[in-house]
């Protein structure tokens, strides 16, 4: 699929001149803050809006314009959007059932597509009466029994508990593996560009910012907005300059060495887990090295967050082991090392808060920035 040039001005929020490539076969995710316009792409691209300017090509067949039954095209909401006077198994064979397809052929597909989700088991039931996982697997099954050309997933997993959700991720890996559709799916968690992204594209304000591979996304984000928003927690504006032809960065209580080209004002990132932390006393001429004070540390999951005051507060990411095996506390006076190569250097452009959705008591789809129409719905089923 090809993206050109896409914009649509909606009066509160625009997409705004979005260009993508997607690879046949390709699972491709789109992340980014609420109201970045990662759903408005989705239903643009199925036709639920017009574009303004630009095209889409599936296939190199110009798709910008026609209907959306025409186009190939299925959708899954976070919703389900089951019809709940149908049953499960009425629900899976409405978009065969709209195209005429025979009863028998529909019911063997139905039982196909059942099967490869599990849940032949609940074709007699109605969506009222399945937990969250089964609903959104009848969705997804509905989706795929029209074998579309593409698959657009938003949010698919967002609404169940994590146990149901890691499943799920799973089986939607083994079905993209199965079927070698292509699929573009919308996300707000990490762990399913990880499992599931051949390559990943970043959105802020109704712009692709970055495109690459689940790696290049994390390691080499290519600005500040990127860094903050893929975890980057240690942000800090400074004054890049070469001094003696080496990069130093001038970050008020301290300065840092840096490979790197730009000078003037920039933000310095490293990411939690890269910074080094040691009892340790390190000289004072050691590169890229601080004395600190332990202020706050918190169990989160596998790593904990340490706190680190150093006139700069720093926050790393050290497991609970590392923790009580050097005998860390709060109070405890530990040095911090930035590795060279760990730290990242940005043109300062912008506030690193301002991607936030302006609108106050906004929801999670943001309904002021990008209001949606329900018109030609029926066409993605």
């Amino acid at each position: 699929m090809q993206i050109t040039n896409l914009s649509k001005n909606l009066g509160d929020f625009s997409l705004r001149d979005i260009s993508l490539r997607i690879e046949e076969g390709e699972y491709f995710i789109i992340v980014g803050p609420t109201g970045a316009g990662k759903t408005i792409l989705l239903e643009t691209i199925a036709g639920i809006y017009s574009p303004d300017t630009g095209s889409i090509e599936i296939a190199g067949e110009d798709i910008s314009r026609i209907d959306p039954k025409e186009r190939g095209v299925a959708m899954v909401y976070q919703d389900y959007m089951l019809f709940p006077h149908l049953t499960v198994e009425e629900n899976i064979g409405f978009g065969l059932k709209q195209r005429k397809t025979d009863p028998q052929s529909i019911h063997e597909e139905v039982t196909k597509a059942a099967e490869m989700l599990h849940i032949e088991h609940l074709l007699d039931r109605y969506p009222g009466t399945l937990s969250g996982g089964e609903q959104q697997r009848a969705a997804i099954a509905r989706a795929i029994i029209t074998r579309p050309r593409l698959l657009l997933l938003d949010e698919p997993l967002s609404a169940l508990d994590a146990s149901t959700r890691e499943r799920l991720r799973s089986e939607l890996q083994t079905l993209h593996r199965e079927l070698k559709t292509t699929i573009l799916h919308i996300t707000h968690h990490f762990e399913d560009i990880y499992s599931l992204a051949d390559r990943v594209a970043i959105m802020e304000n109704g712009r692709v910012v970055q495109t690459g591979t689940p790696e290049e996304i994390f390691q080499h984000p290519a600005s500040g907005f990127v860094a903050a928003f893929t975890g980057m927690e240690n942000i800090f504006p400074g004054q890049s300059l070469s001094v003696e032809g080496e990069m130093q960065i001038d970050l008020g209580p301290g300065t840092i060495r840096a490979d790197t080209g730009i000078e003037g004002d920039v933000y310095v990132g490293i990411r939690p887990e890269d910074v080094v932390l040691s009892r340790e006393t390190v000289s004072g001429g050691a590169v890229n090295t601080f004395t600190g004070t332990i202020t706050e540390i918190r169990q989160n999951g596998m790593f904990s967050r340490v706190m680190v005051d150093t006139g700069i507060r720093f926050i790393c990411a050290l497991t609970p082991q590392y923790i009580l095996r050097m005998g860390l506390a709060e109070g405890d006076t530990v040095s911090l090392t930035l590795p060279e190569s760990a730290i990242h250097i940005f043109p300062r452009e912008g506030d690193l808060t301002s991607w936030h959705c302006s609108h106050s008591g906004c929801g999670k789809k943001c309904g002021k920035c990008a209001a949606k129409s329900q018109n030609n719905l029926h066409g993605l089923l």
